[in-house]
This record gives C-alpha cells, sequence and structure tokens, in this order.
C-alpha cells in the first residue's frame, strides 16, 4: 500500500481500530453483561407485568359473568321465562352491556344481542372463548367486526340454556398498552445503556492510557514518573496512589544504590590503598620478619575494618528489603536494653562516661538481632562523642518508655551533638561528621538504625539533649505483655 492510500485510510482505520480495542477492554465486557442482565430482568418484569395485568382482567370478567348469570337466574326463578326475557332484552340494550343468548330445549334463540354466534356452544355448560359479532345498536341487522368473548352457558330449569359472556378487548387492550411502550422502553433502556457503556469505557481507557504511557516513561529509565490521580478517590485513584508509593519506594532505593556504589568507590578505596601500600612497602624496606609480622597484622587489621562495613552493608541492605520479616517475634525490648547497657558499661566507664539505663518492661515485634545491633550502635556512637572534656565525666543514658501506643528506645549523651542541619543526612550511608576521621568507624552506623527502623514501620528521630544528642527509635508496641 503506497503512502497516499494509507493517509487516506488512516481515519476510517483509526476509527476502526479504536471501537476495535473499546470492544475488548474488560470495562465494556462488564457493562455490556451487566447490561444484558439488566436487559433480561426488564423484560421479565414487564412480561410478568403484563401477564399479571391480562390474568386480573379475566378473573375480574370471571366474577362478573358469575354475578350476571346468578342475577338472570333469580329473575327465571320469580317470573319466568318472560321475565328472564325482558330483563335481557333491558339489560343488552345499555352501553357496555354483556353478551346475551337464550335458547329452549329445542334449541331456537328466544333472546340475544350477538350475531353469528354457533349455537353448538351452549351444547356443553361452562367457561370458554368464543368469536362473535356484535349487532349494532341501530337495529337494521347489519353486524360490527369480529370480536372475541369469554362466556359462560348455564342450563336453566325446562331445558333452557343461558349464554352470559363478557369482550376481552379491553383486556387485550389493556395488555397492548402495558407492552407496546414496554418494548419501546426495553429498546430504549439498550441504546442508552450502549451509550453509557461506551462512554465509561472511554474514560476508563482514558485513565489506563495515561497509566500506560507514564509506565512507557518509567521503564524507560526516567522513575521520577508519577501516576495521575484525579482526586475523586476511585478504585483508580488508590492503585495510582499504591503504585506511586511503590515507585516513590523503588526510586529511593535505586538513589541509595547509586549513593552505596559512590561511596564505596570513594571511602572503601582508601582502605584498600592503605592495605596494598603497606604490603609494597614491607616487600621494599622488610628487614627482619617482626618487620613482615607486623605488616601482616596491619593487613589483618584493614581487612577486619573492610569486613565490618560489608557485614553492615550487608545487613543494612537485608533490612530495607524486608527480608528478616519472617524471622520477627514477640521480643523483650527492656532485655535488650538491659543487656546491651551492660556490654558496653566497661567500655564507656573506661572513656570518662557513667552509662545508666531505665527501661520500662515492655515488648514490640521484630527481629531481636537487628534491635540489639541498632542499639548497640546507638551507645557506641554515644561513646565516641559523648564526652568533651578530658576533666570532667560525661554522661550516657539509655532509657525505654511507652508513648501512647508506641515504645520509645532513647540513648541521649553529653557530647557536642549534631547540628540541626546535619541532623538529615547523619543517617545516610558513609557519612562522617567528623572530618578528620581520627575515630574508627565507616558512617554506617545511624544509617543500619534508620533501616531497621523502617523494617519495624518505625522510625529514627535525632534531637538537642542541650548539651548533647539524644536520638529516639520509635516502635510499636504491643498491647498486652507477653509472659
Amino acid at each position: 500500500m503506497t503512502r497516499a492510500a494509507a493517509g487516506t485510510l488512516s481515519l476510517p482505520m483509526k476509527v476502526l481500530r479504536y471501537f476495535s480495542r473499546l470492544l475488548r477492554t474488560t470495562a465494556f465486557k462488564l457493562l455490556a453483561a451487566y447490561l444484558f442482565v439488566f436487559a433480561i430482568f426488564a423484560v421479565s418484569v414487564i412480561s410478568y407485568t403484563a401477564w399479571h395485568t391480562r390474568e386480573l382482567i379475566q378473573s375480574q370478567v370471571a366474577s362478573d359473568l358469575e354475578r350476571e348469570v346468578r342475577f338472570l337466574s333469580e329473575q327465571y326463578r320469580i317470573g319466568g321465562i318472560q321475565r328472564l326475557v325482558n330483563v335481557m332484552d333491558r339489560r343488552a340494550r345499555r352501553p357496555g352491556s354483556s353478551i346475551f343468548m337464550l335458547t329452549n330445549f329445542q334449541g331456537e334463540v328466544l333472546a340475544t344481542n350477538v350475531a353469528d354466534l354457533s349455537l353448538g356452544l351452549l351444547d356443553k355448560p361452562g367457561t370458554r372463548f368464543a368469536t362473535y359479532e356484535r349487532v349494532d345498536d341501530g337495529g337494521s341487522g347489519t353486524t360490527s367486526r369480529s370480536h372475541v368473548a369469554y362466556i359462560r352457558v348455564s342450563l336453566l330449569p325446562g331445558g333452557y340454556r343461558l349464554l352470559v359472556g363478557r369482550d376481552i378487548e379491553e383486556r387485550d387492550t389493556m395488555r397492548d398498552m402495558v407492552a407496546r411502550p414496554a418494548q419501546w422502553a426495553v429498546l430504549l433502556i439498550v441504546v442508552l445503556g450502549l451509550a453509557g457503556s461506551i462512554f465509561v469505557t472511554r474514560r476508563v481507557m482514558k485513565r489506563i492510557d495515561a497509566m500506560t504511557a507514564t509506565s512507557a516513561t518509567i521503564m524507560a529509565g526516567d522513575l521520577s514518573g508519577r501516576l495521575a490521580v484525579d482526586g475523586t478517590g476511585d478504585e483508580f485513584d488508590r492503585l495510582a496512589l499504591s503504585l506511586n508509593a511503590m515507585l516513590e519506594r523503588i526510586e529511593a532505593l535505586m538513589l541509595g544504590l547509586k549513593e552505596v556504589s559512590d561511596n564505596i568507590a570513594h571511602d572503601l578505596k582508601t582502605p584498600l590503598t592503605r592495605l596494598r601500600n603497606g604490603a609494597e612497602e614491607a616487600l621494599r624496606s622488610g628487614r627482619a620478619e617482626e618487620d613482615y609480622r607486623n605488616a601482616l597484622i596491619t593487613t589483618i587489621e584493614e581487612s577486619d575494618g573492610l569486613i565490618r562495613t560489608f557485614d553492615a552493608l550487608l545487613m543494612i541492605a537485608r533490612a530495607e528489603a524486608g527480608q528478616a520479616r519472617s524471622m520477627m517475634s514477640d521480643v523483650d525490648l527492656a532485655d535488650i536494653a538491659e543487656n546491651v547497657s551492660e556490654l558496653y558499661e566497661p567500655l564507656a566507664d573506661e572513656q570518662g562516661l557513667d552509662l545508666t539505663v531505665d527501661a520500662e518492661p515492655m515488648f514490640v515485634h521484630g527481629v531481636r538481632e537487628l534491635l540489639a545491633q541498632a542499639l548497640s550502635n546507638l551507645v557506641d556512637n554515644a561513646i565516641k562523642y559523648g564526652r568533651t572534656s578530658e576533666d570532667t565525666r560525661g554522661h550516657i543514658a539509655v532509657t525505654l518508655k511507652r508513648v501512647g501506643h508506641e515504645a520509645v528506645l532513647s540513648v541521649a549523651d553529653s557530647g557536642s551533638g549534631i547540628s540541626e542541619a546535619d541532623r538529615s543526612r547523619v543517617t545516610d550511608r558513609f557519612v562522617r561528621l567528623e572530618a578528620s576521621r581520627t575515630l574508627p568507624g565507616s558512617g554506617l552506623g545511624l544509617a543500619l538504625v534508620a533501616a531497621v527502623a523502617r523494617l519495624h514501620d518505625g522510625r529514627l528521630e535525632l534531637g538537642d539533649n542541650a548539651p548533647g544528642l539524644i536520638v529516639r527509635l520509635h516502635l510499636p508496641a504491643k498491647r498486652a505483655e507477653v509472659a
């Protein structure tokens, strides 16, 4: 096909393709199925209404015939056949009168107001339908069009036969009055339902196409893309909000991965360089066995530091990935606080710090090892930076208390603290505020604490202890303590 021909067919093809897509959508199929069920329901209701109306009218006709027969039979009993004929003649002249016919035992018609009605209908008593032609009111003997009547035949004493009937044209008219508008109503329901289905499906397709376009942008590498939220609070908004939260998490993880890669390239290059330089120096200038021994000891120390760094990175990665959730159980946070404080108390005393602990009995749902490691990191940081003067002793306070539905584990020191401008970044990986880097550490301690807090659906808060720093770890507390 040439480009000109393709251009000529482009609009019809686009329309055809659009409606083809529309008809294949789940929304249109669901709406069409709902419309089909609703149409069947409407037809059923209308049909039942028409049938019930018809039966009601017929029941009313049967009751009227029963009363009419009893009345005429009573007239015959009171005044004989002549009185019955006179009464029938008077009643037959009324507008909208019933159908009457009276015959003797020989089958001769004594009175009637209908024509062309088979006399054989009077042979068997009971009720049935019959066709007839009514004599016009002018008495000219001409007849009207054929009608259908519901008749009742009764036997009177003396062999007389009485036929009383009612025209059921009213019943059929009533049925038509219900059925014909109902047919148009069903047709209108189908048309409006299809139009509504197309309208709703177009709106759904518009939202889906917008999500697809955003997804394509994200798959192309732009992790900052987000799904549009209309603010209506419908299922698409809820889906968009959930996916946006997921995208924000993925973006944060990707940025974290990039930062980790950059930090590893910069911060781990220094110890690796020191390892190489130390080995090279030992080979170049080593004369005695002691020189080589010292070089190996230094290499082992540097290697241990690298291993600790990688272990911390792996622990942070596992905590942020949520891999440890299957290991969670109800743990005594007060017991962890007591054990960690007891472990670090000798080191704190050696550094001129008084370490105290005040912990309420409290349980949380979490991983005991990770919570203990997080608290150990906080206490270790407090020991490193919790003393500002060689002349005075510092103080570290570990406290655990319940605040509302949260267990708040805090570590406060009396050191120099952290400025408010730096508190937002100290939980990032490899961030060290000590420019000289004279103290041991990799800058991963608070990053691990923050990851453990997120794993346990908690949060990490840094504040001013005036003087010093106070770090609070907020965790959801168990309502009932486990025995």
